[in-house]
């Protein structure tokens, strides 16, 4: 459909001294401008929205959607998540 979608993007880490590569791994990222991360849990906890916003401050994008598949809704189980809009 013409969006570029990046699956599995590698995110490293860095921490004072401490620098690794690969800290983290971002589920899909879509035109370079919105992160999805996936679940697929019985509820969406508070670390999961936390989890996605740093993944949003350490690409420096704006936007992310965290949707959980294991819901009878996927409507109700679609989340935006925004860093400093």
């Amino acid at each position: 459909m013409g969006f570029e979608v990046k699956q599995q993007v590698p995110m490293p880490f860095i921490y004072k001294e401490i620098k690794q590569d690969v800290g983290y791994r971002i589920d899909l990222i879509v035109n370079k401008k919105v992160i999805m991360e996936v679940k697929t849990v019985e509820a969406l906890i508070p670390v999961h929205y936390l989890q996605l916003l740093t993944y949003l401050k350490l690409s420096k994008l704006k936007l992310g959607l965290l949707i959980n598949f294991n819901s009878k809704f996927l409507k109700d189980s679609i989340h935006r998540v925004v860093n400093n809009l």
